[in-house]
C-alpha cells in the first residue's frame, strides 16, 4: 500500500441506516431487515472484533424479534459486551411534525426497552432528520445523555467536527456532527481491497479540516438498509485503523462543552445538507391525523383518566403511544413514502386515537353514570377553569341550570323533527320495529290508540315497562301508525368548568329566565335575537353577527364583497384582507415545492357568495362561498413554441371553497374551516393573511419551544432554500396570529403577508429533476394519491395580537374542546356538585402531560417565556418532588395548603410527580 496510515488514526463505526418504511411498505422492509440483522448476528459472533451501531432506534430490534423471538438472548448478550450499540430511540423521528410529548414518549420507550437488553446507547443519534428542533439538547440532557449526533441542519457558522448544542434554556450538549457525507462519510472507504489505503489518507486529510490536528477521526461506514461488508476487520485493520461502536467513539469525550463553537435553538440551514421542506405540507390528512391523535392520548386519555378514571388503564394507553411512537418516523409522518406507506401510517394513527377515544370515553362514562338521564356532563380537558361556549342536544324547551341552580346562558341553534312516522301500515309490521323499548333508535315511553291510530311517543330515555302483548290486545281497527319523539333541540350553552374538572347541566322547567335589555337603535352590532340570551348579567359580552359583522366584544370581523375578512381586536389592532386563497402550480415531489417555469397564480374568485347561519348571542355564524377556476395540473406542456418549459394547464376545475366564520362569546379570535374538494393535481393552495404591521420576524411554537425566524433561510449545499417553516399550534408576526390544530406550513413573505399552505400535491416521490434540489432525494416513483384529491377540509382561527404572548392561551382554549356526554343516571339523581381536578398556573406555563406513574401523578410543563416565572400546581396535593424525563424520581419539593410553587427558567421543561388527595 503506498499511503501510510497512522495507526488508530481512524475509528471505523460499521452501521446501518434502517429506514422502517418508505419506497416500500413496512413488512416488505422488514423482510430484508431480517435477513440482515441473521448477517450482523452471524457475522460478529464468528469474528469477536466485529462491532455494529444498530442506528439508534429499538425499532428495529422489535421488528426482528418479532420475526426471530429465539434470537433475544444473542441480541442482549453483544449489547451486554458493549459491541452491539442499540437505542436510544424507538424509532428515529420526524422532530417538526410530532409533538414534544411524542418526542419524550419515544426516548422513554426506546432507553427502556433497550435497558431490558444491556443498555441503550448513550448518544441522541439523529442521523437523517429533516433538520432539528431547539429544545433537542434540554430533551436529550434531561433524559440523562450527555452527547448528540447529527447530519442536517447544520449552519455554515459551523467549521468543527463538534459543538456545543444550546437549548432555549441554556442547556448546552456535546454534538457531534457528520461532515463530509453524514452518517455514510465512510461508506466508500471499503468497497474494494484496492486502493484502500489512498481512499484512507484521502479521507484522513478531509476529516483533518473539520476534527484539527489531533485525535481519531470517526468514519461511518454504513449507508441505507446497508449490511457489513465481507472482510472488513481485515481491511480495517490493513489501514492500522480499529472498529468501535459509535457511543465508544464519542464516549471518549466527556461531554464538556468548554472551548466548542456554540450552536443556538433549531438546525435548519440548508448550508451543508437538504432539510427537503416540502415534507411538512404534503399529505397534509396525515399531518391533521397525527395531531387529532396526539391531542386525544395527551390531553384527554391521560389526564382525564389520571384524575378521574379509577383504576389506571395503562396497557390501553402503552398501545396508544406505540402507535405515535411508531407513526413519527422521518419517512412515515412526513408522507415521503409510497402511498402504501402512508396508507400503513394513516391506519396506525387513527388506531391511536380510537385508543385514546376509548379511554377517555370510559373516563366519561363513569362520570356520566352520576349525572340523571337528562342531564348533560361536561369536562374541562385544560388545567385553568374555562368559561366556553358548548353544543348541547338537550330535552325540551325549559332552560338549563348548573349544579348551583343558576341559569345557563343557551342560544338555540336547531329543532330536531318531533314527527318520526305517521303512515298507513299495517301494525303487525310495525310492532317487528319494537326490539324490547327500543324503536327508531329512541325508546318508547307510551302508546296510545284511538280512531284506528297507533301512535307510540318515544324518547331518548325510558322507565317504561314496556309489554308487546298488552299492546297486541288493543290492535284492532288499527290501520295507522304514527311514532312521536320527545322534543329535541340543539343548543349552544355557555358553562363554566373547574380546571381539569368537571360540571353538569339539565333542563329545569321552572328556572327563572331574564332576558337581555334591548339593544339601541344606534348599535349595529346588536343581536337580531335578544330574547335568546338568557341571563341579564352574563360575562363575557354576547357574539352577534350579519352577513357582513360579527362582534362579539373582543374581536371585531367584516366580510368583504370579495370573501376576505377584516378583524379589529380589542385594542384596536387591525387586519384587513385575510382568508385570501392563492392557488400556484407544483411541479415538485412529496420532499421539495417547486413551481412550474411559467407559474399561474390564481387568487381572485369568479363569484361569491355569503350566508347567514346563527346571530347569536353565543355563536355568530355566517358562511363565504367562493368560486375558482383552478388550473387542471401544474405539469402540462406549454401552448405554444416560444414557451417549450413546462407550465400548468389551460383546462381548469371549478373549484368552490367554503369558509364557516364563526365567532363565539368571549374568544378573542374568529374561528373558520375551510372545505374543498380538490380535483386538480400538481398544485399549492395558501391562506394569505396581510400583517397589520411589517414584520421581519414571525413566532412560532414548535415542540416545547417559541421559535423566532426571519425572512430567509440558509443556503449552501444547492436546495432552494425557501424561508418555509413548521409550527405546531400557532404562529404569529406583525401583529396577527394564526391559531393551528396541527402542524402546518407557513411562510413570512417579503411583500408582509403571512401565507399558510392549507394543501401541496405532488405526484412523485421524488423526482430526478427537481427545479429548487439539484439531486434525488429518493427513487422516482408515482403516488398519485399524495395529489390529496378529495374533500379537503380543516380549522383554524385568526387573531388580531398586538404580542405572541397572547397565542399559546389562545391556541389553548382553540385546540382543546371540552367534553360534553349524555348522562346515564336515574332520572331523579340531583346534578353532582362541580368538581374541581387539577390546576396549573403561571405566566407563560403550559401543561403538556398529566398521567400516573405507578402511585404517583406525573406532570409535565413548560415554561414558554424568555423571563423566569413559577409554575402554581394547586388541587389538593400531598407530596411532590423532581423527576426525569424518563420518569426517575429527584429531590423532594415543598407543598403547602395543597399547593406547589415550582420557580421554573426561561424555557424550561420541568417533570414533576406528586401524590394528591
Amino acid at each position: 500500500m503506498s499511503a501510510e496510515i497512522v495507526p488508530t488514526e481512524i475509528v471505523v463505526v460499521p452501521h446501518t441506516h434502517w429506514d422502517r418504511e418508505w419506497y416500500e411498505p413496512f413488512q416488505r422492509f422488514r423482510l430484508r431487515l431480517v435477513a440482515l440483522l441473521d448477517e450482523v448476528l452471524d457475522t460478529m459472533e464468528r469474528e469477536p472484533g466485529y462491532h455494529f451501531t444498530l442506528d439508534g432506534q429499538l425499532a428495529c430490534v422489535d421488528d426482528y424479534l418479532e420475526v426471530r423471538p429465539e434470537n433475544r438472548d444473542r441480541i442482549a448478550a453483544l449489547v451486554e459486551s458493549g459491541r452491539l450499540a442499540i437505542g436510544p430511540w424507538q424509532i428515529l423521528l420526524d422532530e417538526f411534525l410530532c409533538s414534544g410529548e411524542n418526542i419524550v414518549r419515544n426516548l422513554e420507550l426506546g432507553m427502556d426497552r433497550a435497558d431490558k437488553l444491556g443498555g441503550a446507547m448513550p448518544v441522541g443519534y439523529l442521523p437523517d432528520m429533516f433538520g432539528h428542533t431547539a429544545q433537542m439538547p434540554q430533551i436529550l440532557r434531561k433524559a440523562g445523555l450527555l452527547h448528540a449526533c447529527v447530519y442536517r441542519g447544520v449552519p455554515s457558522a459551523v467549521t468543527t467536527d463538534a459543538f456545543a448544542w444550546v437549548a432555549p434554556d441554556g442547556t448546552a450538549i456535546r454534538t457531534q456532527y457528520l461532515p463530509a457525507g453524514g452518517y455514510g462519510n465512510g461508506a466508500h472507504l471499503f468497497h474494494d481491497p484496492d486502493g484502500l489505503a489512498e481512499r484512507a489518507a484521502t479521507f484522513v486529510t478531509t476529516m483533518r479540516r473539520w476534527h484539527g490536528p489531533e485525535g481519531s477521526l470517526l468514519a461511518m461506514y454504513g449507508t441505507d438498509h446497508s449490511a457489513p461488508v465481507r472482510g472488513l476487520p481485515e481491511m480495517v485493520a490493513a489501514i492500522g485503523a480499529r472498529m468501535d461502536t459509535l457511543s465508544g467513539y464519542v464516549g471518549a469525550y466527556s461531554g464538556d462543552v468548554a472551548g466548542l463553537p456554540a450552536v443556538p435553538g433549531e438546525l435548519r440551514s440548508h448550508a451543508r445538507a437538504n432539510i427537503l421542506p416540502g415534507v411538512i405540507s404534503i399529505r397534509p390528512h396525515i399531518k391533521q391525523a397525527m395531531g387529532r391523535a396526539e391531542r386525544m392520548v395527551e390531553r384527554y386519555a391521560e389526564p382525564f383518566a389520571a384524575l378521574w378514571g379509577g383504576e389506571w388503564p395503562g396497557r390501553f394507553l402503552d398501545m396508544a403511544w406505540w402507535r405515535l411512537v411508531d407513526a413519527s418516523g422521518h419517512d412515515s409522518v412526513t408522507g415521503c413514502g409510497v402511498d402504501e406507506t402512508a396508507q400503513q401510517v394513516a391506519a396506525r394513527i387513527a388506531e391511536a386515537e380510537h385508543l385514546g377515544q376509548a379511554v377517555r370515553d370510559m373516563v366519561t362514562a363513569r362520570l356520566a353514570a352520576t349525572v340523571p338521564a337528562e342531564g348533560i356532563l361536561v369536562v374541562n380537558p385544560s388545567p385553568a377553569a374555562r368559561t366556553g361556549v358548548v353544543l348541547l342536544d338537550v330535552a325540551g324547551l325549559d332552560p338549563l341550570v348548573d349544579p348551583s341552580g343558576a341559569v345557563v346562558p343557551v342560544q338555540p341553534l336547531e329543532y330536531a323533527p318531533t314527527l318520526l312516522l305517521d303512515e298507513e301500515m299495517d301494525p303487525a309490521t310495525a310492532l317487528t320495529f319494537v326490539h324490547g323499548t327500543e324503536l327508531y333508535g329512541q325508546h318508547i315511553t307510551g302508546w296510545s290508540v284511538e280512531d284506528g291510530v297507533l301512535t307510540f311517543t318515544v324518547a331518548r330515555t325510558s322507565t317504561l315497562a314496556f309489554d308487546v302483548a298488552d299492546l297486541r290486545d288493543a290492535l284492532d281497527g288499527v290501520t295507522r301508525v304514527r311514532i312521536v319523539a320527545e322534543p329535541r333541540r340543539t343548543v349552544a350553552a355557555l358553562v363554566q368548568v373547574p380546571p381539569l374538572g368537571h360540571t353538569s347541566v339539565r333542563p329545569m322547567p321552572h328556572a327563572l329566565v331574564f332576558t337581555a335589555p334591548a339593544p339601541s337603535e344606534d348599535d349595529d352590532t346588536a343581536t337580531h335575537d335578544p330574547a335568546c340570551w338568557l341571563a341579564s348579567d352574563v360575562s363575557p359580552l354576547p357574539a352577534r353577527g350579519d352577513e357582513e359583522i360579527l362582534d362579539n366584544g373582543l374581536v371585531r370581523v367584516t366580510i368583504a364583497a370579495d370573501g376576505t375578512l377584516a378583524l379589529v381586536g380589542a385594542d384596536g389592532t387591525t387586519i384587513t384582507g385575510a382568508g385570501r386563497i392563492v392557488d400556484g402550480g407544483d411541479v415538485g415531489d412529496t420532499y421539495n415545492y417547486a413551481p412550474p417555469a411559467h407559474d399561474l397564480l390564481v387568487s381572485e374568485p369568479v363569484a361569491v357568495e355569503t350566508e347567514l347561519i346563527h346571530t347569536g348571542p353565543l355563536v355568530a355564524v355566517v358562511e363565504v362561498r367562493r368560486t375558482y377556476e383552478w388550473p387542471a395540473a401544474g405539469d402540462g406542456l406549454a401552448e405554444t413554441p416560444e414557451l417549450p418549459a413546462r407550465s400548468r394547464t389551460a383546462r381548469t376545475e371549478r373549484t368552490v371553497v367554503t369558509t364557516r366564520v364563526e365567532l363565539r362569546s368571549g374568544e378573542p379570535f374568529v374561528r373558520l374551516r375551510l372545505d374543498f374538494d380538490n380535483r386538480c393535481d400538481d398544485h399549492r393552495v395558501r391562506f394569505h393573511v396581510p400583517l397589520p404591521e411589517p414584520a421581519t420576524e414571525s413566532h412560532a411554537e414548535g415542540q416545547f419551544a417559541v421559535v423566532t425566524r426571519g425572512l430567509t433561510a440558509e443556503a449552501g449545499c444547492g436546495e432552494t432554500p425557501l424561508p418555509t417553516f413548521p409550527a405546531s399550534s400557532w404562529v404569529a408576526a406583525g401583529g396577527a396570529a394564526v391559531l393551528l390544530e396541527h402542524v402546518t406550513e407557513y411562510e413570512l413573505t417579503g411583500d408582509g403577508e403571512l401565507a399558510l399552505t392549507l394543501l401541496r400535491s405532488a405526484g412523485y416521490l421524488s423526482r430526478n429533476r427537481n427545479a429548487l434540489r439539484p439531486e434525488p432525494a429518493g427513487p422516482q416513483l408515482p403516488t398519485p394519491a399524495a395529489q390529496s384529491r378529495g374533500l379537503r377540509s380543516l380549522n383554524l382561527a385568526l387573531m388580531p395580537s398586538a404580542s405572541w404572548q397572547q397565542a399559546p392561551p389562545a391556541a389553548e382554549v382553540f385546540r382543546h374542546d371540552l367534553v360534553t356526554v349524555a348522562g346515564t343516571g336515574e332520572p331523579s339523581l340531583p346534578l353532582p356538585a362541580a368538581a374541581y381536578g387539577l390546576s396549573v398556573t403561571g405566566e407563560g406555563v403550559t401543561m403538556t402531560s398529566l398521567r400516573m406513574r405507578d402511585d404517583w401523578h406525573e406532570l409535565r410543563v413548560v415554561a414558554l417565556t424568555p423571563d423566569a416565572t413559577e409554575a402554581v400546581v394547586a388541587g389538593g396535593l400531598t407530596e411532590a418532588r423532581h423527576a426525569d424525563l424518563r420518569g426517575r424520581p429527584g429531590d423532594t419539593l415543598p407543598v403547602t395548603d395543597g399547593t406547589l410553587r415550582l420557580p421554573l427558567k426561561p424555557w424550561e421543561i420541568a417533570t414533576i410527580q406528586f401524590r394528591k388527595l
